[in-house]
This record gives structure tokens, C-alpha cells and sequence, in this order.
């Protein structure tokens, strides 16, 4: 019975903070495998611009015409729709 509470308390924080923390991570390495040459990206630092190249831990990302960077893959938190860029 003594226990019990130290159960509940690892249930509830496992259901709470771990779980969804694991989904987003699953969701994150999903998309980071999708990731294209050609896709409009945005960094974790706020850069935003189109892939060139993709390489298996680095992203070229073309900011602007004729200025590449290159970025740590893990790093491009969101992939954009496509004329995203244009519109800004």
C-alpha cells in the first residue's frame, strides 16, 4: 500500500510529460526524414528558406538568390507549404 502513491505519481507524469514529449519527438524524426530538395524550411535561429541539399545530418538552405548556408538538419523545426517564401 505504501506504494501506491509512488505509482500514481510515475502514471500521471508518464501520461502527462513523457508520452506527448515522445510523440512530438516521433513526429520531428518523421518529418526530418521526409525533408526534400526543394522544400521551404524555417530553422530553430528563425532563418527561412529553401532546401538545395540534403545530406544526412546537414541541410543546405538557401536564404537568398545566391546565398547558401549550410544548417544541422536536426536544427529545421518546421517545413512549410510550398510559396510560403514568395508570400512573405
Amino acid at each position: 500500500m505504501t506504494f501506491l502513491p509512488l505509482l500514481l505519481m510515475f502514471a500521471v507524469l508518464y501520461f502527462i510529460m513523457i508520452r506527448p514529449q515522445m510523440k512530438r519527438q516521433k513526429e520531428h524524426r518523421n518529418m526530418l526524414a521526409a525533408m526534400a530538395k526543394g522544400d521551404e524550411v524555417i530553422t530553430g535561429g528563425g532563418l527561412v528558406g529553401k532546401v538545395s541539399k540534403v545530406g544526412e545530418a546537414y541541410v543546405g538552405v538557401e536564404i537568398a538568390e545566391g546565398v547558401e548556408i549550410t544548417v544541422q538538419k536536426a536544427s529545421v523545426t518546421t517545413i512549410l507549404p510550398k510559396g510560403t517564401i514568395k508570400s512573405l
